[in-house]
């Protein structure tokens, strides 16, 4: 019974984690990477299409991501989409295909950045704590309806802390990873 509640509170914290990663690679560090663009709709045949299935991506340079339509009819609505989204990034194109040039960040905008993946991991701080608060909200009712002992609902208590522990130390070190890698360039 305390296993499965231990799976499903460490299920929904690794589900968080994913979350956290996702949003983290949608930061723009001063760095080409097809990330950036996971995020960016492109309204074409009357629905909303992920770029990556509208075209192929390539980082030829460090700093440039190109994006080749499969059909060239899609280069004007992906460019638009590219201008319009939160990069805050103008596109070219050179008939062919789109271009982005990642511009170097300033150290302000750097110093922005982070300050906004702390608040971002803190968010997610907030979401393992209430995975670890229901976890233990279910090992008291577990308790009161006699189904384990007090003992057993302290242990409890006690393993659910170890893993928010532990996933609360995950978060810390992708904040480290991504400040590291905004600060870098």
């Amino acid at each position: 019974m305390l296993d499965d509640l231990y799976a499903d509170v460490k299920d929904r914290m690794n589900k968080t984690i994913e979350v956290t990663k996702r949003e983290f690679n949608s930061i723009r560090t001063g760095r080409a990477t097809p990330a950036l663009l996971d995020g960016i709709n492109v309204e074409i045949y009357g629905s909303n299409m992920k770029i990556n299935q509208l075209a192929t991506i390539a980082i030829p340079q460090p700093r440039t991501i190109m994006i080749t339509p499969f059909d060239k009819n899609n280069l004007s609505p992906i460019e638009r989409a590219v201008s319009t989204s939160e990069l805050n990034i103008t596109p070219r194109n050179d008939g062919n295909r789109v271009i982005i040039e990642i511009p170097a960040l300033t150290e302000e905008r750097r110093e922005e950045l982070a300050k906004q993946v702390r608040k971002k991991a803190e968010e997610k701080k907030i979401a393992i704590r209430n995975v670890r608060r229901d976890g233990n909200d279910e090992c008291k009712m577990y308790e009161e309806e006699k189904e384990i002992s007090e003992d057993d609902c302290k242990r409890g208590k006690d393993k659910i802390q170890e893993i928010t522990n532990e996933y609360i130390k995950k978060i810390d070190e992708l904040v480290e990873a991504k400040v590291n890698e905004i600060m870098e360039f």
